[in-house]
């Protein structure tokens, strides 16, 4: 594992720093605009008062915190591979090219000694999972991990019920922003209601000090900040392109790890890249956020 001279500066000196995914650059962004976009998001978490720290595996080493050339490669490098936590071995053993999920930034962000990591949507359980056991390892890596999540709830591809069920039943505690309603990425309702809120980056910095004051800082935690009213998708849009687009990839065979990046990739051509512009939105939101959080709760650790 290599950090970033940067990043390493500021986690000596215990200033704060935020833990960026990189799946959204290689595989969740359309190219060209994937690297600019992903270099918007890292300035957000400056904007923010924190230090961004992009991860990635690159030539077989997990990075902590990315400079450009190593970021250009993940946003336009072909060989570059989805990389959760169980891929993590096989790909730094043949040196190669990876964007780390959820679960995998997570995993190597806590290993860093990064606590705080933004996203744009979490996984969770998918549609049909009674019958195909398909959920994602966000869930369980995020369960057993350090790390404070902020993301603009699950995708909307998932089924958002079970996801909560699964949250609750792993110890994830659940955080709204400024919110009682869970958000549901492109939308910033998803129908269902949350039970604890918080109203500023401070309130999520005593969270944290009092879970580890009770020792529960274990478990992972999710901040939950919905899209801004003014960037949400409109919903008829939202519910009909979703169930075409969820028709379309059963036609095409499209499952397991495929699905997300098959969906967004459907979201932007049948909405003429409306959902692009909400996704950067969302991302850049919780970026921002994520960088006021560290921030504060490197003041309340002082």
């Amino acid at each position: 594992m290599l950090i970033h001279p940067e990043v390493a500066s500021a986690l000596a000196a215990g200033d704060p720093v935020v833990a960026l995914e990189s799946t959204i650059i290689s595989h969740g962004l359309p190219r060209p605009d994937n690297l600019r976009i992903a270099r918007e998001i890292e300035a957000a978490v400056r904007d923010g008062g924190a230090v961004p720290a992009t991860i990635a595996v690159v030539d077989g080493i997990a990075r902590i915190g990315l400079d450009d050339d190593a970021l250009a490669r993940v946003a336009n490098d072909d060989s570059v591979v989805k990389v959760s936590v169980r891929d993590l071995g096989a790909v730094a053993a043949r040196g190669g090219l990876g964007a780390t999920t959820v679960a995998s930034t997570a995993h190597l962000a806590a290993r860093a000694g990064i606590k705080i990591f933004a996203t744009g949507g979490l996984g969770g359980v998918h549609r049909g999972a009674a019958v195909t056991y398909d959920e994602s390892a966000d869930l369980t890596t995020i369960s057993r991990t350090p790390v404070l999540v902020v993301c603009a709830g699950v995708k909307s591809i998932l089924d958002v019920g079970a996801t909560l069920e699964r949250l609750e039943t792993l110890n994830i505690a659940v955080l709204g922003y400024r919110t009682d309603r869970f958000p549901g990425f492109y939308l910033r309702d998803s129908g269902f209601e949350l039970y604890e809120t918080v109203r500023s980056p401070g309130e999520v910095a005593a969270v944290l000090r009092a879970r580890e004051e009770l020792g529960t800082d274990g478990y992972g935690i999710v901040l939950a900040n919905p899209i801004a009213e003014a960037d949400e998708l409109d919903r008829t849009l939202h519910d009909r392109v979703l169930a075409d687009g969820l028709a379309a990839a059963a036609a095409e065979g499209v499952h397991g790890k495929e699905v997300t990046p098959f969906l967004l990739a459907y979201f932007h051509e049948a909405t003429h890249g409306a959902s692009l512009t909400a996704n950067v939105a969302l991302v850049v939101s919780n970026a921002r956020l994520a960088g006021e959080v560290a921030a504060a709760y490197r003041a309340a650790s002082a």
